[in-house]
């Protein structure tokens, strides 16, 4: 067995996270604990009865667990545990995801209802949410509308000034996690008669108030989604976080914050399921035969490994860019979108893969599987759609491809330190100017490797493609086609951070080799799917079709990484 990667994946038995420090590794295992004596027949049962996760919250509140990870330091009166660390904030939110998607959930959303608290200079407001979290409670992202979505340029909250001072703010949101129950809410409105960006803003709600209507859940769900209305809610100064163009900002900068946890979610979300298809599979007789000496389920199951190790590999490194980042380094930026859009699709291939394998097993009411299977569709959706994310992606293309710049390396971050860069990250425009180091250089390194050398070739040609049929301006404006086109990009960008971590944790390179053989393949349908666009040009169309390659084929190689899969069974099962 791999110890190196192996221990990359999450096992609740015997998790000790040594790079923490002892409170965080004691909130950490508590959480686990939790879940393991709570036992996986009342996970399911409450899967399955749509119960609310009122538990899960009063124990979090107990624990002081959210108040712990989500504080920031200058909030938090001198509490040296309290700190904003996004490596223990992925580090719990692929815990949680781990357990299920519906405890995820409540976690997630009160980052996200945080963020415009946090960002704002509203002295007052900032310690009504720090003294909410420290007496258990969670927050809420009063973003999105039944019409508009998260079209933020389009909001229907109203706020009218009250002649007695102040607002009073009228209209709804939707979509709203935790918006049922929770005591810091960041809703995001216009005040009216106002033109232009100046009419944007956030203020604080509670969703006690009285003038807070909760209008019902709107998923069939333990998750409380939910549909809300204020009515003549009011709004004092003291509840204002945000006005105008920083509104607008602030909304966008919590995406960057709170929306990375997507992709810890999934990788939880997949990890509990590889284990439990394993276990079942590797005992399994059918015909005669194990089910796992099937080459076809050998080679599904080797395949669900591979990505889910490269996920964390990407997830992993992506961390170290957010807490590394600063007003002259926002490389962030472009790997926050991967996370979102990326690793969740990867997530569902994973989970599809397995699911494959198990068949009918997998729709059984008492297995993970099967919440993991109805649920995992929601991560790519939790932030728009995977069309969203390639679009921003689009805009980081020139500078990454053509214009490298000299960074310092960025060390693994998983110091006790407050990343309070991500709460002043300033005006949420400017991403066409954000430089990144040669990404050829991860490469590089990593080409005696046959499966990336091979990918390293794709690549270029992919250069190739933008420097000698770059789209014109009617492709640019196709975003069918720009989409098939970033879809190329992100496996570049990926593989890069990929290759990076391997090297910083020591992945073994039969390991490494295999990811880039799916990545290849990847990449191979993807230039099929541009040929194929309606407004490719011959030119494109040739060079997507010089670009497709087979990976290198190693029976030795695969046969290794199959027997780190195949070590996986009974490796680890939730207490009953």
């Amino acid at each position: 067995m791999s110890e190196k990667a192996t221990a990359l994946l999450l096992n609740p038995g015997g998790y000790d996270p040594r790079q923490f420090d002892p409170e965080t590794r004691r909130l950490l295992r508590a959480t686990i604990e939790w879940f393991e004596q709570r036992g996986k027949r009342k996970l399911v049962e409450d899967y399955h009865d749509r119960t609310f996760y009122a538990d899960f919250i009063e124990f979090a509140g107990k624990e002081g667990l959210f108040s712990t990870f989500l504080t920031p330091g200058a909030d938090a009166e001198g509490n040296p545990d309290k700190r904003w660390d996004t490596a223990r904030v992925a580090a719990l939110s692929e815990i949680l995801g781990f357990y299920g998607l519906n405890y995820w959930y409540p976690w997630q959303v009160t980052i996200l209802g945080l963020g415009p608290v946090w960002q704002s200079a509203n002295e007052a407001a900032r310690k009504r949410a720090a003294d909410s979290l420290a007496a258990g409670g969670v927050a809420a992202f009063g973003l999105s509308e039944k019409d508009h979505g998260a079209d933020i340029y389009s909001s229907d909250l109203v706020l009218t000034p009250d002649v007695e001072g102040g607002y009073r703010a009228n209209g709804s949101k939707y979509y709203i996690g935790n918006g049922n129950c929770a005591r810091t809410v960041s809703v995001f409105g216009r005040i009216d008669g106002v033109e232009g960006p100046d009419q944007y803003v956030f203020f604080y709600a509670d969703s006690e108030h009285p003038n807070y209507r909760v209008v019902k859940n709107v998923v069939p769900s333990q998750m409380y989604v939910a549909e809300f209305e204020l009515d003549d809610y009011p709004v004092s100064e003291e509840d204002i976080l945000h006005v105008g163009g920083e509104a607008f900002s602030a909304a966008l900068n919590t995406v960057n914050i709170g929306k990375f946890n997507l992709c810890f979610g999934g990788i939880g979300m997949s990890t509990h399921s590889l284990y439990e298809a394993i276990t079942h599979a590797h005992n399994r007789v059918l015909y005669g035969k194990k089910v796992t000496d099937f080459p076809h389920v050998r080679r599904e199951f080797v395949e669900a490994y591979t990505r889910l190790v490269a996920m964390k590999l990407f997830s992993d490194r992506a961390v170290d860019y957010f807490r590394s980042a600063n007003a002259d380094d926002r490389r962030y930026l472009l790997f926050n979108p991967i996370t979102k859009m990326k690793v969740t699709t990867e997530a569902q291939k994973v989970i599809g893969l397995v699911a494959d394998v198990v068949a009918a097993k997998g729709f059984e009411a008492d297995t993970y599987l099967a919440m993991a299977k109805n649920d995992i569709d929601g991560l790519p959706k939790l932030e728009g759609t995977v069309a969203v994310n390639l679009a921003l992606i689009a805009k980081f293309v020139p500078a990454y491809l053509f214009a490298p710049q000299d960074y310092e390396p960025v060390p693994t971050r998983s110091d006790a330190a407050d990343d309070e860069f991500l709460f002043r990250q300033g005006p949420a425009r400017g991403l066409s100017k954000v430089r990144f180091h040669d990404w050829r250089e991860a490469y590089a390194k990593a080409s005696a490797i046959p499966n990336v050398a091979r990918f390293t070739e794709q690549a270029e040609a992919l250069v190739k493609l933008f420097t000698d049929a770059a789209p014109d301006e009617a492709q640019q404006q196709d975003l069918d086609f720009g989409l098939a086109l970033t879809e190329l990009f992100t496996l570049v960008v990926y593989g890069q951070l990929v290759l990076e971590q391997a090297e910083i944790t020591g992945i073994e390179t039969e390991v490494v080799d295999q990811i880039f053989a799916v990545l290849v393949q990847d990449f191979s349908v993807a230039a099929i799917d541009l040929h194929g666009k309606s407004s490719s040009t011959d030119a494109q169309q040739a060079l997507a079709l010089a670009s497709i390659r087979k990976p290198v084929v190693d029976a030795a190689r695969f046969d290794h990484v199959w027997s780190l899969v195949r070590d996986l069974s009974g490796a680890y099962a939730m207490n009953p």
